[in-house]
């Protein structure tokens, strides 16, 4: 069963204008940055901080070329499982067949290495399943 793949709550992710202004408003609050990365996004450089908070992990992502939300800023969640592609498997055997990239990725360099897979919910919410070699618990 899926659930057996669970091994917590992965992050949070919140889109940003100002990656500096998040963390400052975070670190403010008591949050603490826990690690950093970036990929290029097609437009420049996508940046993201990991960041402990108030028993959560959020994952700030500031795109090249960032655009003001209207419609709040939650991007996806994630949920941090032992294997990604069993998980998957597991959710396709119940019938949800919404992942938006036809296999696992994998990212040696971002967080420390990670594996993961998106799918969407009823609503079009992502959701997605990830493995992290350096998991950063909240």
């Amino acid at each position: 069963m899926i659930k057996d793949h669970y091994l917590g709550g992965g992050h949070i992710a919140i889109m940003t204008c100002d990656l500096q202004e998040s963390i400052a408003f975070y670190e403010k609050l008591g949050g603490t940055v826990a690690m950093r990365g970036s990929l290029p996004d097609g437009n420049g450089t996508k940046e993201m901080v990991l960041m402990r908070f108030a028993g959560y992990v959020i994952e700030l992502v500031c795109p090249a070329e960032p655009e003001k939300r209207n419609d709040g800023s939650i991007y996806h969640f994630a949920l941090y499982v032992d294997d990604v592609d069993a998980a998957a498997a597991e959710v396709e055997a119940l019938g949800i067949n919404t992942f938006i990239q036809p296999k696992t990725m994998e990212q040696t360099v971002l967080f420390g290495g990670l594996k993961n897979r998106f799918f969407r919910g009823p609503s079009g919410e992502m959701i997605e399943l990830l493995y992290c070699n350096e998991f950063v618990r909240p």
